[in-house]
């Protein structure tokens, strides 16, 4: 008995350390900044948009940093600078990049390179791309001192190719590399991924590896988490941003503080109430550019938010987020399944309930009303048919659209029944999940 009472003293403390330092049991948030001197970097010498010099000041720099740490004490966030910030040699970006080195070893945060300013691929080549990684890492290095390097990459959109060349050549193995559901906005477009992290194959950043002949050893992360009922539109369909979530240009821009905080709180409990339940694990990420025109005390009420109603949230670095999920998972053996009701918020439809199916062989997203009636399949890629990423520096599409895609842009894109699927795309879904077919509402 009494070695019976000893063990049962003994295994939950074990237990909860595995939640606190592992992936299961957890609910991650990964904050992310970008520091730039113009609004799109295409290439070193080329620029489109605006001049944001005026934006970048090192007491905004100072003030981003005091409003995070107010909000969430003890976080650790990530700084992603461009090539021109990283060689800017204007006082103010000299401060800057200095206040950004001294944060690493005040709060323990990471600093990294943007390549391209996020739509890298589509303006240069993948040898050019793979130059800016290697020199922008060195900056990097140089510029935060004592052999420092990066965990990750923040990047927008990667390439599988360039990712490849990450984890070989420059042994990063956690890449920011696909924005999950863009479509029509911005200079490039990339649909078609897994929202949760996943490695990529060799094929198309977009797609999960299939196995060891496709494999690329790199965490292949989203930008920033989406409401999924909005994000199943195009760009601006029907007057709504496809982008709404957590991010601040679609919910406090759009709605102001008291609409747009409570869009961004609900996208968050997507995640860390029901997708914690239904994955073991939660995440949700967000970038907040700091040439952004909003109050920053923003940050420091959605974070205080987060953190008083999920008292036992990690906000770490995206590396080291990636790095516990890689330990996690050597390979793409992830399920993931995500169910949303709509908060009524924009593009999020009340009265509309979305659910997604994630794993390495297909994405699958079921739409309903709000009580479950009517199902239709509007979204089923799969991940086991042949995938090819465009010639880098050709075009903005980089999506992968599969069988049925949720943005209905196609015609073959129109909500079906599961019933009404080819016979083979039925067969495939039955293998990872037969209790779909139990429904009789399908």
């Amino acid at each position: 008995m009494r070695i019976v009472y000893l063990l049962l003293l003994v295994l939950p403390c074990s237990l909860a350390a595995q939640g606190r330092g592992g992936l299961m049991g957890n609910r991650f948030l990964t904050f992310n900044t970008v520091i730039r001197v113009n609004q799109i970097e295409v290439s070193r010498d080329r620029n489109v948009g605006e001049d944001e010099r005026s934006l970048h000041t090192p007491q905004r720099v100072k003030d981003f940093r005091t409003a995070v740490a107010k909000g969430f004490p003890g976080a650790k966030i990530t700084w992603a600078l461009s090539w021109l910030a990283l060689h800017d040699t204007s006082s103010n970006y000299v401060s800057i990049r200095r206040l950004v080195a001294g944060y690493h070893y005040q709060y323990g945060d990471e600093v990294t390179f943007i390549p391209g300013a996020y739509f890298a691929n589509a303006y240069n080549s993948t040898e050019q791309v793979n130059r800016d990684l290697h020199e922008g890492l060195a900056a990097v290095t140089s510029m935060v001192g004592r052999g420092y390097r990066p965990l990750s990459v923040l990047a927008g959109f990667l390439s599988a190719k360039n990712q490849e060349y990450l984890a070989k050549v420059e042994g990063i193995h956690v890449c920011q590399g696909n924005i999950w559901s863009q479509y029509s906005i911005d200079n490039q477009d990339g649909d078609g991924s897994v929202c949760y992290p996943f490695y990529p194959s060799l094929e198309h950043f977009c797609k999960p590896a299939q196995g060891p002949e496709d494999f690329v050893d790199c965490v292949n992360l989203d930008g920033w988490t989406v409401d999924f009922l909005a994000g199943r539109r195009a760009g601006f369909a029907h007057g709504f941003n496809s982008r709404m979530g957590v991010g601040p240009i679609e919910t406090l821009g759009k709605y102001g503080v008291k609409v747009g905080l409570e869009e961004m709180m609900h996208t968050t409990a997507i995640h860390f109430d029901r997708g914690f339940q239904l994955n073991g694990f939660a995440w949700v990420t967000n970038c907040w550019e700091l040439s952004l025109p909003y109050e920053y005390s923003d940050i420091t009420l959605w974070l205080a938010a987060v953190r008083k109603r999920w008292p036992g949230v990690r906000c770490i670095t995206q590396g080291e987020f990636g790095l516990i999920w890689r330990k996690h998972f050597s390979s793409n053996g992830f399920d993931y399944r995500f169910e949303e009701v709509g908060s009524g918020i924009g593009g999020s439809d009340k009265d509309r309930k979305i659910r997604w199916f994630m794993n390495k062989d297909f994405r699958l997203a079921l739409l309903s009303k709000a009580d479950g009636d009517s199902v239709r399949v509007i979204d089923l890629t799969r991940y086991d048919r042949p995938a090819r990423e465009p010639a880098s520096g050709s075009t903005r599409n980089w999506s992968l659209l599969g069988e049925v895609n949720q943005k209905g842009i196609r015609p073959q894109d129109r909500p079906v029944r599961l019933s009404e699927l080819p016979a083979g795309d039925r067969a495939i879904i039955l293998k990872h999940y037969k209790g779909l077919w139990k429904d009789d509402r399908f």
